[in-house]
């Protein structure tokens, strides 16, 4: 049985591909058409799935969309009706799009099927519709490791719901309590994130990266003004203080006077109160979390826990749940967000809706390390690196291992796209960018010349699995970079006193480890643990580069430029590559050095860069 899930028309659209309940192939649509967050149908992503899978659309025996139109409908205009005559521009502006599109998604997603497949197929008889927290539900647990788990489910909002509980046992998966719009923890820490003069939906993990460099000064004013949280960790907002229900924007004046001031200006000079508003943010964020999650523990009995939703992208407050070992064990959902709930509504129409049995994953988890998009061959590789003029070598598996390794250990950065492209945000070892941990300028050249983003944003180490427990508070495996974790105390660089002076960005400069690139201020990394069963060119790269510098990890960074989604095929690498200050690109068995490139073609590049 095939079943095609998607997910569109918020954001990070996606599309994924089940077989009998196995997952066959995942990707955002974003990595496709190169246009950050796409939210448009996932038409080449669902193309790409089929292809994937060697079969044609008429053998897909259900397509399932991840949330429900018509209850997100009705939630919106009761929102506008509660708040009436408040909020009439938004409503104005709005309700047009859902009278002509949105209210008719059922016929608009037939119509998008037909573009994309043809008439032939009945479309409509074969189109079922999941809930948006039964979407992520789904993603959580059946991928899990566990036969049994209590799930946990925290984003912005889907339908009505922005928190959820459900149980998952078997092939059974139930919502048991829910906690509705407009009360929501993501939608509080994106009204912080739009106050600090970022962008929603896209900028929530740039204000969990700059919280480190504050002081969680304003936690009080927030608990005593903004949000009401229970022992059992259920919330509630002062919606007083908030836009999003009836305005455009996601906070108002009186939010403004709170904290002593309008929102930040995109773009503009930080300073040390959005620290402070970031770090108070994130302190209020875990609360809730632990919180939540002892209420599920005491409730439940259960002794596994599942994660997903956007809030679990938060690897903060992941690593401090873990550390309160509050579960047994727990596992998060890579795709935790909106892509992810393409893999959520197939899944659960596989078990829920046809009541198909689960056979749960025997190995880490039924994710097969997230690598799930499309791979290239090296003949396809280098005629597609020929036609763009980039010059090349064609080596062996040996001398990859061992150059790439010599390049790291030579202080270079590296453009690294081997085998399927990840599914979800986080680059893995499939589409990174990659580095010596060890240099104390790696970091801000990282930032500031490769990755054309503020100079504060920490990089994730890639560690070999088996050394993790050697280099990071951390005694469990962490594949897909959601958790972190401090840096080992016997490898950390204790401050002095001048340096414990420092406040904000001037903290930045200060090595602080043995391997100070991706050592945050507060000693913490987002750890990947990589292991040699899901992706072993990676595993022995780095491997090498332990054999050269006895350093077991490297920096890893999406292969990207800010603004511009992670690469996906071999011409994507090569513009990157090409338009930044990357020393060497290893594409399967192609190896590129930039000094060998056309001069002119490297300007060209560089060009594109700044001006876009």
């Amino acid at each position: 049985m095939y079943i095609l899930g998607i997910s569109a028309w918020y954001h990070d659209s996606a599309a994924c591909l089940i077989k009998d309940g196995v997952i066959v192939a995942a990707a955002q649509e974003e990595r496709f058409t190169r246009k950050k967050h796409d939210d448009g149908f996932p038409s080449h992503a669902m193309s790409y799935c089929l292809e994937e899978a060697g079969i044609s659309a008429d053998q897909l025996d259900s397509i399932v969309f991840y949330d429900k139109p018509f209850v997100k409908f009705e939630r919106l205009l009761e929102t506008y009706l509660a708040f009436a005559p408040r909020g009439f521009r938004s409503f104005a502006a709005s309700m047009p799009l859902w009278i002509k599109d949105k209210l008719f998604q059922k016929s608009m997603i037939v119509k998008e099927l037909e573009q994309s497949f043809g008439k032939e197929v009945k479309w409509r008889e074969k189109l079922l519709f999941s809930e948006h927290h039964l979407s992520h539900a789904a993603s959580a647990f059946y991928p899990s490791p566990f036969e049994r788990a209590a799930v946990l489910t925290l984003d912005g909002v889907g339908e009505w719901t922005t928190t959820s509980l459900a149980i998952g046992n078997g092939n059974e998966l139930k919502v048991h309590r829910e906690i509705h719009f407009p009360h929501s923890l993501g939608l509080l820490y994106s009204a912080f994130t739009y106050y600090t003069g970022f962008k929603v939906n896209s900028g929530e993990y740039k204000v969990m990266g700059l919280a480190p460099y504050g002081e969680p000064k304003y936690v009080d004013v927030i608990k005593d003004n903004l949000i009401d949280i229970a022992e059992d960790g259920s919330f509630h907002l002062n919606m007083d203080y908030f836009n999003y229900c009836t305005g455009l924007t996601m906070t108002n004046g009186k939010f403004d006077a709170l904290f002593g001031g309008p929102p930040r200006q995109s773009e503009s000079e930080l300073t040390q109160k959005e620290m402070d508003l970031a770090a108070s943010v994130q302190k209020v964020t875990e609360e809730v979390v632990l919180k939540l999650a002892r209420g599920v523990a005491k409730e439940t009995g259960e002794r596994n826990l599942c994660l997903a939703g956007g809030v679990a992208l938060n690897c903060v407050a992941n690593g401090v749940l873990l550390r309160e070992k509050i579960f047994d064990k727990i596992w998060i959902q890579p795709a935790a967000g909106d892509a992810g709930g393409a893999l959520g509504a197939a899944l659960g129409a596989y078990h829920i809706m046809h009541d198909k049995p689960r056979a749960v994953s025997t190995s880490r988890d039924a994710m097969e390390g997230a690598y799930l998009g499309p791979v290239f061959g090296d003949t396809e590789i280098s005629t597609s690196l020929t036609a763009i003029g980039a010059k090349f070598e064609l080596i062996s598996d040996d001398q990859v291992t061992e150059q790439t390794a010599q390049a790291l250990a030579d202080g270079m950065a590296v453009g690294w796209m081997q085998g399927r492209m990840e599914f979800g945000p986080r680059a893995l070892g499939g589409r990174s960018i990659i580095a010596d941990p060890r240099s104390p300028a790696m970091q801000k050249q990282l930032n500031l010349k490769v990755k054309y983003r503020e100079s504060f944003r920490p990089f994730a180490p890639s560690v070999l699995a088996e050394h993790v427990s050697d280099w990071f508070d951390l005694e469990e495996d962490s594949p897909y970079m959601l958790i972190v974790a401090d840096v080992a105390k016997d490898k950390r660089i204790e401050m002095n006193e001048t340096q414990n002076a420092l406040f904000g960005i001037d903290k930045l400069n200060v090595p602080r480890s043995e391997i100070p690139a991706i050592t945050h201020v507060d000693y913490s990394a987002r750890v990947q643990t990589v292991h040699e069963d899901t992706n072993p060119r990676y595993h022995a790269v780095i491997k090498r580069f332990y054999d050269k510098t006895q350093c077991p990890l490297v920096v890893n960074t999406s292969f990207n430029v800010r603004g511009e989604p992670i690469v996906c095929t071999p011409e994507d690498a090569f513009r990157c590559f090409m338009g930044t200050e990357l020393d060497v690109l290893v594409v399967g068995n192609c190896i590129l050095r930039k000094t060998e490139q056309d001069p002119t073609l490297v300007e060209n590049y560089k060009d594109k860069y700044e001006l876009d």
